[in-house]
Protein backbone atom coordinates (compact mmCIF):
# COMPACT_ATOMS: atom_id res chain seq x y z
CA UNK A 1 0.00 0.00 0.00
CA UNK A 2 1.40 3.40 -1.04
CA UNK A 3 0.46 5.53 1.16
CA UNK A 4 1.58 9.16 2.55
CA UNK A 5 0.60 12.05 4.54
CA UNK A 6 -0.85 14.14 0.96
CA UNK A 7 -3.81 16.03 2.36
CA UNK A 8 -6.24 18.40 0.43
CA UNK A 9 -5.37 22.35 1.02
CA UNK A 10 -8.76 23.45 -0.19
CA UNK A 11 -11.85 23.72 1.34
CA UNK A 12 -13.70 21.52 -1.35
CA UNK A 13 -16.54 19.37 -0.63
CA UNK A 14 -16.10 15.94 1.14
CA UNK A 15 -17.07 14.05 -1.68
CA UNK A 16 -15.06 15.67 -4.26
CA UNK A 17 -12.12 14.93 -1.95
CA UNK A 18 -13.40 11.26 -2.35
CA UNK A 19 -13.65 11.26 -5.81
CA UNK A 20 -9.93 12.60 -5.83
CA UNK A 21 -8.60 9.72 -4.05
CA UNK A 22 -10.48 7.43 -6.05
CA UNK A 23 -9.00 8.88 -9.20
CA UNK A 24 -5.65 8.28 -7.70
CA UNK A 25 -5.92 5.02 -6.49
CA UNK A 26 -7.20 4.22 -9.57
CA UNK A 27 -4.25 5.02 -11.57
CA UNK A 28 -1.66 3.24 -8.97
CA UNK A 29 -1.45 0.03 -7.41
CA UNK A 30 -1.26 -0.76 -3.93
CA UNK A 31 1.19 -2.66 -1.90
CA UNK A 32 1.48 -3.94 1.41
CA UNK A 33 4.98 -2.45 2.75
CA UNK A 34 4.70 1.39 1.79
CA UNK A 35 6.93 1.50 -1.70
CA UNK A 36 6.78 4.67 -3.10
CA UNK A 37 7.01 4.42 -7.18
CA UNK A 38 9.28 6.07 -9.39
CA UNK A 39 8.56 5.95 -13.34
CA UNK A 40 11.95 6.50 -14.55
CA UNK A 41 10.19 7.92 -18.09
CA UNK A 42 11.64 10.20 -20.24
CA UNK A 43 10.68 13.23 -19.21
CA UNK A 44 12.06 12.25 -15.18
CA UNK A 45 8.49 12.41 -14.11
CA UNK A 46 7.72 11.06 -10.76
CA UNK A 47 4.67 8.76 -9.69
CA UNK A 48 1.91 10.99 -7.45
CA UNK A 49 1.50 9.46 -4.08
CA UNK A 50 -1.65 8.16 -2.95
CA UNK A 51 -3.16 8.37 0.99
CA UNK A 52 -4.50 5.66 2.56
CA UNK A 53 -5.31 4.67 6.29
CA UNK A 54 -2.17 2.44 6.77
CA UNK A 55 0.83 4.89 6.69
CA UNK A 56 3.86 2.30 5.71
CA UNK A 57 5.59 5.72 4.21
CA UNK A 58 6.65 8.68 6.67
CA UNK A 59 7.95 10.69 4.09
CA UNK A 60 5.53 13.65 3.29
CA UNK A 61 7.01 14.74 0.04
CA UNK A 62 4.47 14.18 -3.18
CA UNK A 63 7.87 13.32 -5.50
CA UNK A 64 10.24 10.46 -5.34
CA UNK A 65 13.45 11.73 -4.14
CA UNK A 66 16.89 10.50 -5.18
CA UNK A 67 17.54 8.42 -2.46
CA UNK A 68 21.19 8.35 -2.87
CA UNK A 69 22.53 11.14 -4.83
CA UNK A 70 26.12 11.41 -6.07
CA UNK A 71 28.11 13.32 -3.63
CA UNK A 72 29.98 16.20 -6.12
CA UNK A 73 33.51 16.82 -4.86
CA UNK A 74 35.60 19.26 -6.18
CA UNK A 75 38.59 16.46 -7.61
CA UNK A 76 36.56 13.05 -8.38
CA UNK A 77 34.21 12.73 -11.29
CA UNK A 78 33.33 9.45 -10.97
CA UNK A 79 33.62 6.06 -8.79
CA UNK A 80 33.66 3.02 -10.39
CA UNK A 81 32.21 -0.66 -9.45
CA UNK A 82 34.88 -1.74 -7.42
CA UNK A 83 34.50 -5.97 -9.08
CA UNK A 84 33.25 -4.80 -12.59
CA UNK A 85 30.53 -6.81 -13.94
CA UNK A 86 31.82 -9.42 -16.27
CA UNK A 87 28.77 -9.28 -18.89
CA UNK A 88 26.19 -12.22 -20.39
CA UNK A 89 25.49 -12.54 -24.13
CA UNK A 90 21.80 -12.67 -24.52
CA UNK A 91 21.96 -16.45 -25.72
CA UNK A 92 23.68 -16.74 -21.86
CA UNK A 93 20.83 -14.70 -20.07
CA UNK A 94 17.93 -16.56 -22.09
CA UNK A 95 18.93 -19.42 -21.58
CA UNK A 96 18.54 -19.47 -17.59
CA UNK A 97 15.16 -21.25 -16.31
CA UNK A 98 13.79 -21.78 -13.10
CA UNK A 99 14.71 -25.25 -11.18
CA UNK A 100 14.81 -27.12 -8.44
CA UNK A 101 17.33 -29.35 -6.71
CA UNK A 102 15.75 -32.41 -4.49
CA UNK A 103 17.03 -32.41 -1.47
CA UNK A 104 19.07 -35.63 -0.43
CA UNK A 105 20.45 -35.26 3.50
CA UNK A 106 18.29 -33.71 6.68
CA UNK A 107 20.69 -30.23 6.15
CA UNK A 108 19.28 -29.75 2.97
CA UNK A 109 15.54 -30.77 3.71
CA UNK A 110 15.92 -28.31 6.81
CA UNK A 111 17.68 -25.52 4.52
CA UNK A 112 14.97 -26.12 2.07
CA UNK A 113 11.66 -25.84 4.83
CA UNK A 114 13.62 -22.63 6.07
CA UNK A 115 13.15 -21.15 2.41
CA UNK A 116 9.99 -22.41 1.73
CA UNK A 117 9.09 -20.25 5.49
CA UNK A 118 10.54 -17.28 4.40
CA UNK A 119 8.56 -17.24 1.47
CA UNK A 120 5.45 -18.00 3.05
CA UNK A 121 5.89 -15.07 5.14
CA UNK A 122 7.10 -12.68 2.44
CA UNK A 123 3.79 -13.39 0.14
CA UNK A 124 1.68 -12.91 3.42
CA UNK A 125 3.82 -9.32 3.90
CA UNK A 126 2.92 -8.14 0.52
CA UNK A 127 -0.11 -9.17 0.15
CA UNK A 128 -0.48 -11.74 -2.63
CA UNK A 129 -4.08 -13.30 -2.76
CA UNK A 130 -4.66 -16.77 -3.42
CA UNK A 131 -5.00 -15.57 -7.07
CA UNK A 132 -1.68 -14.76 -7.71
CA UNK A 133 -0.05 -17.77 -6.18
CA UNK A 134 1.45 -20.38 -8.66
CA UNK A 135 0.79 -23.83 -8.39
CA UNK A 136 2.03 -24.78 -4.71
CA UNK A 137 3.33 -28.31 -6.51
CA UNK A 138 5.99 -26.56 -8.16
CA UNK A 139 6.87 -23.71 -5.97
CA UNK A 140 9.94 -23.08 -7.73
CA UNK A 141 9.34 -23.52 -11.07
CA UNK A 142 5.67 -22.59 -11.87
CA UNK A 143 5.66 -19.09 -13.57
CA UNK A 144 1.93 -18.62 -14.31
CA UNK A 145 -1.14 -17.67 -11.49
CA UNK A 146 -4.40 -16.90 -12.26
CA UNK A 147 -4.11 -13.16 -11.45
CA UNK A 148 -0.54 -11.06 -12.03
CA UNK A 149 1.10 -9.08 -9.62
CA UNK A 150 1.36 -5.25 -10.22
CA UNK A 151 4.64 -3.88 -11.03
CA UNK A 152 4.19 -1.98 -7.02
CA UNK A 153 4.29 -5.27 -5.43
CA UNK A 154 7.08 -6.59 -7.78
CA UNK A 155 9.12 -4.10 -6.73
CA UNK A 156 8.25 -4.66 -2.78
CA UNK A 157 9.41 -7.96 -3.30
CA UNK A 158 12.80 -7.27 -5.35
CA UNK A 159 13.85 -5.23 -2.99
CA UNK A 160 13.13 -7.17 0.23
CA UNK A 161 14.57 -9.64 -1.59
CA UNK A 162 17.37 -8.42 -2.74
CA UNK A 163 18.28 -6.60 0.91
CA UNK A 164 18.25 -9.74 2.47
CA UNK A 165 20.33 -11.87 -0.50
CA UNK A 166 23.37 -9.61 -0.09
CA UNK A 167 24.07 -10.98 3.86
CA UNK A 168 24.89 -14.61 3.17
CA UNK A 169 28.54 -13.78 0.96
CA UNK A 170 29.66 -11.19 3.35
CA UNK A 171 29.15 -13.45 6.66
CA UNK A 172 30.58 -16.79 5.00
CA UNK A 173 33.31 -14.07 3.58
CA UNK A 174 34.32 -12.79 6.10
CA UNK A 175 34.33 -15.49 8.46
CA UNK A 176 36.76 -17.33 5.88
CA UNK A 177 38.72 -14.33 5.89
CA UNK A 178 38.99 -15.05 9.58
CA UNK A 179 39.66 -18.35 8.99
CA UNK A 180 42.40 -17.77 6.78
CA UNK A 181 43.89 -15.42 9.21
CA UNK A 182 43.89 -18.16 12.42
CA UNK A 183 44.97 -20.81 10.41
CA UNK A 184 47.56 -19.04 8.44
CA UNK A 185 46.68 -19.99 5.11
CA UNK A 186 45.29 -19.95 1.90
CA UNK A 187 41.78 -20.32 1.58
CA UNK A 188 41.65 -21.32 -2.19
CA UNK A 189 39.85 -18.11 -3.69
CA UNK A 190 36.09 -18.52 -2.14
CA UNK A 191 36.28 -15.44 -0.13
CA UNK A 192 36.78 -13.42 -3.49
CA UNK A 193 34.02 -15.16 -4.38
CA UNK A 194 31.59 -14.90 -1.72
CA UNK A 195 32.54 -11.14 -1.00
CA UNK A 196 31.76 -10.37 -5.05
CA UNK A 197 28.29 -12.15 -4.45
CA UNK A 198 27.27 -9.81 -1.55
CA UNK A 199 28.28 -6.89 -3.72
CA UNK A 200 26.60 -7.97 -6.65
CA UNK A 201 23.21 -8.04 -4.66
CA UNK A 202 23.70 -4.83 -3.36
CA UNK A 203 23.83 -3.66 -6.54
CA UNK A 204 20.84 -5.69 -7.31
CA UNK A 205 19.45 -3.54 -4.46
CA UNK A 206 20.50 0.35 -5.12
CA UNK A 207 19.59 -0.20 -8.92
CA UNK A 208 15.55 -0.94 -7.41
CA UNK A 209 16.30 1.93 -4.78
CA UNK A 210 16.57 4.01 -7.61
CA UNK A 211 12.97 3.12 -8.63
CA UNK A 212 11.28 3.29 -5.42
CA UNK A 213 10.84 4.68 -1.74
CA UNK A 214 9.99 2.47 1.14
CA UNK A 215 8.40 3.97 4.02
CA UNK A 216 9.48 3.48 7.67
CA UNK A 217 7.23 0.22 8.19
CA UNK A 218 9.52 -1.45 5.27
CA UNK A 219 12.53 0.25 6.79
CA UNK A 220 12.05 -1.47 9.82
CA UNK A 221 10.91 -4.70 8.40
CA UNK A 222 14.17 -4.99 6.43
CA UNK A 223 16.15 -3.40 9.54
CA UNK A 224 14.42 -6.07 11.93
CA UNK A 225 15.15 -9.04 9.32
CA UNK A 226 19.04 -7.95 8.87
CA UNK A 227 19.55 -8.67 12.62
CA UNK A 228 18.16 -11.72 13.01
CA UNK A 229 19.39 -13.34 9.38
CA UNK A 230 22.85 -12.09 9.74
CA UNK A 231 23.21 -13.37 13.51
CA UNK A 232 21.60 -16.73 12.62
CA UNK A 233 23.64 -17.22 9.21
CA UNK A 234 27.29 -16.22 11.63
CA UNK A 235 26.94 -18.83 13.93
CA UNK A 236 25.30 -21.26 11.56
CA UNK A 237 28.46 -21.08 9.08
CA UNK A 238 30.57 -21.73 11.87
CA UNK A 239 28.97 -24.82 12.32
CA UNK A 240 27.87 -26.00 9.33
CA UNK A 241 28.54 -23.96 6.45
CA UNK A 242 27.58 -27.02 4.01
CA UNK A 243 24.08 -26.31 5.25
CA UNK A 244 24.01 -22.43 5.06
CA UNK A 245 25.23 -22.72 1.09
CA UNK A 246 22.88 -24.78 0.36
CA UNK A 247 20.32 -22.51 2.20
CA UNK A 248 21.60 -19.78 -0.37
CA UNK A 249 21.35 -22.01 -3.02
CA UNK A 250 17.60 -22.58 -2.38
CA UNK A 251 17.27 -18.97 -1.63
CA UNK A 252 18.63 -18.26 -5.24
CA UNK A 253 16.55 -20.60 -6.59
CA UNK A 254 13.54 -18.41 -5.16
CA UNK A 255 15.74 -15.39 -7.23
CA UNK A 256 15.46 -17.14 -9.98
CA UNK A 257 12.08 -17.88 -10.19
CA UNK A 258 10.57 -14.19 -8.89
CA UNK A 259 12.55 -12.73 -12.04
CA UNK A 260 11.40 -15.13 -14.53
CA UNK A 261 7.46 -14.90 -13.31
CA UNK A 262 8.20 -11.17 -13.10
CA UNK A 263 9.66 -11.54 -17.67
CA UNK A 264 6.77 -14.01 -18.20
CA UNK A 265 4.10 -11.33 -16.96
CA UNK A 266 5.76 -8.77 -19.13
CA UNK A 267 5.36 -10.75 -22.00
CA UNK A 268 2.33 -11.10 -21.17
CA UNK A 269 1.60 -7.59 -21.39
CA UNK A 270 -0.05 -7.26 -17.59
CA UNK A 271 3.09 -4.86 -16.62
CA UNK A 272 2.02 -2.02 -19.02
CA UNK A 273 4.54 0.67 -16.92
CA UNK A 274 7.38 -1.75 -17.69
CA UNK A 275 6.90 -2.23 -20.93
CA UNK A 276 6.22 1.35 -22.33
CA UNK A 277 9.17 2.23 -24.15
CA UNK A 278 9.31 5.42 -22.63
CA UNK A 279 10.09 3.88 -19.24
CA UNK A 280 14.07 4.28 -19.09
CA UNK A 281 16.03 1.93 -16.35
CA UNK A 282 18.83 3.55 -13.70
CA UNK A 283 21.81 4.73 -15.14
CA UNK A 284 23.31 3.04 -12.47
CA UNK A 285 22.49 -0.23 -13.78
CA UNK A 286 23.70 0.75 -17.30
CA UNK A 287 26.88 1.17 -16.10
CA UNK A 288 27.12 -1.59 -13.68
CA UNK A 289 25.87 -4.36 -16.57
CA UNK A 290 27.69 -2.01 -19.74
CA UNK A 291 24.00 -2.59 -20.93
CA UNK A 292 24.61 -1.87 -24.75
CA UNK A 293 22.09 0.50 -26.75
CA UNK A 294 19.15 -0.86 -27.89
CA UNK A 295 19.38 -3.40 -24.61
CA UNK A 296 18.23 -0.98 -21.96
CA UNK A 297 14.72 -1.72 -21.04
CA UNK A 298 12.94 -3.04 -18.12
CA UNK A 299 13.26 -6.81 -19.56
CA UNK A 300 16.51 -6.62 -20.48
CA UNK A 301 17.55 -5.43 -16.43
CA UNK A 302 15.78 -8.32 -14.80
CA UNK A 303 17.20 -10.91 -17.54
CA UNK A 304 20.71 -9.44 -16.32
CA UNK A 305 19.59 -9.71 -12.75
CA UNK A 306 17.99 -13.29 -13.37
CA UNK A 307 21.53 -14.39 -15.10
CA UNK A 308 23.18 -13.47 -11.59
CA UNK A 309 20.86 -15.24 -8.92
CA UNK A 310 21.19 -17.91 -11.75
CA UNK A 311 25.14 -18.10 -11.04
CA UNK A 312 25.08 -17.47 -7.35
CA UNK A 313 22.78 -20.45 -6.96
CA UNK A 314 24.97 -22.90 -8.66
CA UNK A 315 27.89 -21.53 -7.11
CA UNK A 316 26.27 -22.24 -3.54
CA UNK A 317 24.83 -25.74 -4.79
CA UNK A 318 28.76 -26.75 -5.84
CA UNK A 319 29.80 -25.11 -2.72
CA UNK A 320 27.76 -27.38 -0.60
CA UNK A 321 29.19 -30.08 -2.29
CA UNK A 322 32.84 -29.63 -1.84
CA UNK A 323 34.83 -30.05 1.39
CA UNK A 324 34.66 -26.53 3.43
CA UNK A 325 38.39 -26.42 4.53
CA UNK A 326 40.22 -27.78 2.07
CA UNK A 327 38.98 -27.90 -2.01
CA UNK A 328 39.81 -25.06 -4.08
CA UNK A 329 37.16 -22.66 -5.27
CA UNK A 330 36.50 -24.00 -8.82
CA UNK A 331 34.98 -20.78 -10.66
CA UNK A 332 38.38 -19.07 -9.97
CA UNK A 333 40.56 -22.20 -11.00
CA UNK A 334 42.35 -23.29 -13.99
CA UNK A 335 41.92 -26.62 -14.81
CA UNK A 336 44.34 -29.43 -16.37
CA UNK A 337 41.82 -30.69 -19.08
CA UNK A 338 38.62 -28.93 -18.92
CA UNK A 339 36.69 -25.32 -19.20
CA UNK A 340 36.29 -23.62 -16.05
CA UNK A 341 32.64 -24.50 -15.25
CA UNK A 342 29.89 -21.78 -15.73
CA UNK A 343 27.27 -21.97 -12.82
CA UNK A 344 24.59 -19.84 -14.47
CA UNK A 345 24.70 -23.16 -16.80
CA UNK A 346 24.39 -25.83 -13.98
CA UNK A 347 20.97 -25.39 -11.38
CA UNK A 348 21.78 -28.24 -9.42
CA UNK A 349 25.79 -27.16 -9.02
CA UNK A 350 28.26 -29.57 -9.76
CA UNK A 351 29.36 -32.54 -7.92
CA UNK A 352 32.47 -32.76 -5.98
CA UNK A 353 33.80 -35.44 -8.49
CA UNK A 354 32.93 -33.34 -11.73
CA UNK A 355 35.32 -30.09 -10.64
CA UNK A 356 37.65 -31.73 -7.46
Amino acid sequence: MISTTAQSRSQAPRHAVKLARAAALGSHSRCGLGLRLGGCAAASRQHRIVSSSRHFSSTPATRLRDFFPAKDTPHIQRTAPAWPHHGYTMEEMTSVVPSHRQPRTFGDWAAWKIVRLARFWMDKATRMDRAQQVDKRHPTTAVVADKPLTEAQWLIRFVFLESIAGVPGMVGGMLRHLNSLRRMKRDNGWIETLLEESYNERMHLLTFMKMCEPGWFMKLMIIGAQGVFFNSLFVAYLLQPKVVHRFVAYLEEEAVHTYTRAIHEMDEGHLPKWTDPKFRIPDIAIGYWNMPEGNRAMKDLILYIRADEAGHRGVNHTFGNLNQREDPNPFVSTFKDRDVPKPSLKPAGYERSDVI
